[in-house]
C-alpha cells in the first residue's frame, strides 16, 4: 500500500484534524487518514489516491498544502 504524506498549514485542534480526515477519507481509493496536528502533517493510505483530489479535500476543510510526498510502504 503506498503512502502520501500532505504538509499542511493552519491545522491546531482536534476538529480541524476531523475535518481533514473527513474530507480527505471521502476521497475515492483512500484506505486510511492519519492527521498529526502538531507535524501539521496529513498521512493517507491507498494506492489509488490521487494526489490533486486528496489536495482539493484539504483545501475543501480550509487548510493549505504545502508539500506533498509519496512513498510505496516497505
Amino acid at each position: 500500500m503506498a503512502e502520501k504524506y500532505f504538509t499542511v498549514s493552519g491545522m491546531s485542534c482536534e476538529h480541524c484534524a476531523t475535518s481533514v480526515a473527513e474530507e480527505v477519507a471521502a476521497v475515492p481509493g483512500v484506505t486510511d487518514v492519519d492527521v498529526d496536528i502538531r507535524a501539521g502533517l496529513v498521512t493517507v493510505h491507498g494506492e489509488a489516491a490521487e494526489d490533486a483530489a486528496v489536495r482539493a479535500a484539504i483545501v475543501e476543510a480550509g487548510y493549505e498544502v504545502a508539500e506533498v510526498v509519496r512513498r510505496a510502504a516497505a
